[in-house]
């Protein structure tokens, strides 16, 4: 059984989500689970372990007051520690257990290393996260063997086993992020491992004083405020850079553009955004953008549609991700402090 203390009031943002709708929310995610863990994107859909790894996370959170939700998120933790490729990683793709290719990502072997420090600071279970440490050093390791002659990390390992032959700003401040919960849960255990840090310094930098090294995805949003999000840039660099391409992503009463040269919002860029929000402190602006997009949520069930396009006036694609309702919730949580999780994406943990 997990260890969960301090059960306060259940996870809510008044006057946007109350608790039985973020509730509704997750047990999507629970009913979407396979058997052997995998939280998919949608029932019968491919995993991939960024996304399951964002959705172990909402059911973690969601698991103080589910129990079921609980026993879920340890099985999508469990299932990491048994899907992982055999020379490190974990393939880019699965559908039912099977992996369909050989390629490796790494900002996916990163992520399990914030999923596995939010699960502690939430539950308190020393014993679960030593169980899954060799998933988060294995984990972290293969990342760093893709490291390029700057200290950047290449952004997968190919079919062929050859690195990849560029950076990727977004998936850079992700694996900064992985890093610091990294050393941070290996502190926490007693396995010290500064070399982490000292690898999330160096991207730290890269990202803050030579974004021309990565290659140009400046269209996707995700490359604005991730560096954000990934606790790379903060104060008032952090303020500066939100502020800057605030106009092109941002469409008034809709939501965040998930590329700045198309009329489509999605609701996990939202969400991602107001979570870089609430780690500089924009709580109220924060709490205004999630609610606006509330219009991606199904009210028969809670669910959220992945993305709309308001040219055509249509959801698109015609799907409901699992990750999508996971980014909701986390981003409640974020803005509103409910659990010892929250942290993770304020940054806070330190302090």
């Amino acid at each position: 059984m997990s260890v969960i203390t301090d059960v306060t009031e259940p996870l809510r943002l008044p006057g946007v989500l109350d608790a039985g709708q973020l509730l509704r929310s997750a047990d999507y995610l629970v009913h979407s689970q396979e058997a052997n863990g995998a939280v998919p994107w949608f029932p019968g859909g491919h995993t991939d372990v960024w996304d399951h790894v964002e959705s172990a996370m909402a059911l973690t959170v969601t698991g103080r007051w589910e129990p079921e939700h609980a026993a879920a998120a340890r099985r999508a933790y469990r299932w990491l520690a048994v899907s992982r490729h055999p020379e490190g990683g974990w393939p880019a793709k699965f559908r039912q257990g099977t992996p369909v290719t050989e390629l490796r990502e790494a900002n996916h072997a990163a992520y399990p290393a914030v999923g596995l420090f939010h699960h502690l600071l939430v539950t308190g279970d020393t014993a679960f996260a030593e169980e899954l440490w060799p998933v988060v050093e294995e984990g972290l390791e293969f990342v760093l063997d893709l490291r390029g002659e700057r200290g950047e990390i290449l952004w997968a390992r190919s079919e062929d086993g050859s690195p990849g032959d560029h950076a990727l700003l977004t998936v850079c401040a992700s694996v900064h992020h992985a890093l610091r919960c990294g050393a941070a849960l290996g502190e926490r255990l007693g396995r010290p491992r500064p070399e982490w840090t000292k690898a999330a310094d160096r991207l730290a930098d890269l990202i803050n004083d030579d974004e021309d090294l990565f290659a140009d995805r400046a269209r996707f949003s995700m490359d604005w405020f991730y560096p954000v999000l990934g606790g790379a840039v903060v104060g008032t660099a952090a303020q500066e850079r939100l502020a800057e391409r605030w106009e092109r992503f941002v469409v008034p009463g809709l939501g965040v553009r998930c590329v700045s040269d198309q009329p489509w919002v999605t609701a996990a860029e939202t969400a991602e955004l107001v979570m870089s929000l609430a780690a500089v402190g924009r709580i109220d602006d924060g709490v205004r953008i999630l609610r606006e997009v509330q219009h991606l949520r199904d009210g028969d069930d809670g669910i959220y549609w992945t993305g709309y396009q308001f040219a055509e006036q249509v959801r698109w694609p015609v799907e409901r991700s699992t990750w999508t309702s996971a980014a909701v919730i986390l981003a409640v949580d974020t803005l509103t402090g409910t659990t010892p999780g929250s942290q993770v994406f304020l940054h806070t943990w330190d302090a």
